[in-house]
């Protein structure tokens, strides 16, 4: 009884220690943008483990403010940026803020198979495990596109060393490949320090239309697209009971191309970009599928530093989700935060070394679903 008391008491302060990061983290965008809490007009918010967002009114006040909660897995802080976005085109609200957080236990995700849509047998036999299944789509496509494992630790390396500039990172210590590689495998061909890991963490993002804009003055950077999309037929996804035979179809690329088409632009005109990269395979394949290069081509770019802070293409220059950790409900607005502080040229030591114009995020999750957005300054 003490014992299980105990443990509630602990996970219950857990909860409220970040719901208390939620608060700071929309009070902080909220004097970023000049604007008292009375003055946003809809909030949509979310996580996946750490209780509903419409309860941060206890703490920001009670205003009457509309507050939806979120919940769509991995694009669960995107999905909440799409919906903010809606309410500003409609003409419902001028000024929205976008929150999401999330606390997640040590070691990896341990979903269940009903909440998904299978069957309790497919998690007995140990194919929830998400490891596996990262493991098995990188191993598919090095196959398929001659990419190296190096390249896969190499990408582990980068991250590292940005996080190592990145003060609100959890993981601040430079790895080498090799040390990378040296980690121990935990499923082939990814090392443990290719991973991701569940953390805690708190982002959030006042958005507005042009006429407030204008009215706040300030370094507003312009949204041009911001969408989510599902997997269509074909595609081999986290949890997939099956995959298709030939070349699977990518909700990634779907979201992709559908950002860049809504916002006018292409794959060439971003100068920096945010890429999911839940195990450093992840970012490999989401370089091509999302448009940034042809698929094999990862292992000449990789390698030769193009996509490093001081590369042609810098790719998660706040380390990522491999040096920041998965708050699931917070990843995605963690890389438009970035996006925006790198056009804003206030990333510090992580700026990237010329005036950034357009930016791109990424955000890819179970059961196959993705968020893109698009910003120019």
């Amino acid at each position: 009884m003490h014992l299980l008391g105990g443990v509630e008491q602990v996970v219950r302060g857990l909860l409220e220690l970040v719901g208390q990061l939620a608060v700071a983290a929309v009070r902080s965008a909220l004097a970023d943008a000049g604007l008292p809490w009375s003055r946003v007009r809809a909030a949509y918010g979310g996580s996946d483990a750490a209780g509903n967002a419409d309860t941060l009114v206890a703490e920001l006040g009670l205003t009457g403010v509309p507050f939806i909660n979120v919940r769509n897995g991995c694009a669960t802080g995107g999905s909440a940026l799409v919906s903010a976005v809606a309410a500003i085109r409609s003409g419902a609200a001028d000024v929205a803020l976008a929150v999401g957080f999330d606390r997640h236990p040590r070691g990896a995700f341990d979903p269940r198979p009903a909440d998904w849509g299978l069957d309790e047998a497919y998690g007995r036999d140990g194919l929830m495990v998400t490891t596996q299944f990262f493991a098995m789509k990188i191993q598919r496509y090095m196959y398929d596109h001659g990419i190296s494992a190096r390249t896969l630790a190499l990408v582990a390396e980068k991250a590292y060393a940005n996080g190592v500039l990145n003060p609100n990172a959890w993981r601040r210590k430079p790895l080498s490949a090799d040390e990378v590689l040296a980690s121990g495998m935990v499923n082939d061909p990814l090392t443990r320090y290719m991973f991701c890991s569940p953390g805690q963490g708190a982002v959030a993002l006042v958005l507005c239309s042009r006429e407030a804009a204008r009215e706040l003055g300030g370094t507003p950077i312009a949204l041009r697209a911001a969408v989510v999309r599902t997997r269509r037929f074909g595609s081999f996804e986290v949890f997939s009971p099956w995959a298709p035979a030939g070349t699977p179809t990518s909700v990634s690329a779907d979201a992709a191309q559908a950002a860049f088409e809504e916002a006018g632009l292409g794959p060439r005109d971003i100068d920096v970009c945010q890429l999911q990269d839940t195990e450093s395979g992840a970012e490999v394949m989401h370089l091509a599928e999302c448009g940034f290069c042809e698929h094999g081509e990862q292992e000449s770019l990789i390698p030769f530093g193009a996509t490093r802070i001081d590369g042609s293409l810098p790719v998660n220059t706040d380390g990522g989700c491999i040096a920041n950790g998965e708050p699931i409900g917070a990843s995605g607005l963690r890389q438009v935060h970035e996006i925006v502080q790198q056009l804003r040229g206030r990333a510090g030591e992580r700026q990237v070394p010329y005036a950034p114009r357009a930016g791109f995020t990424h955000v890819y999750g179970a059961p196959g679903v993705s968020a893109c957005t698009v910003l120019t300054r």
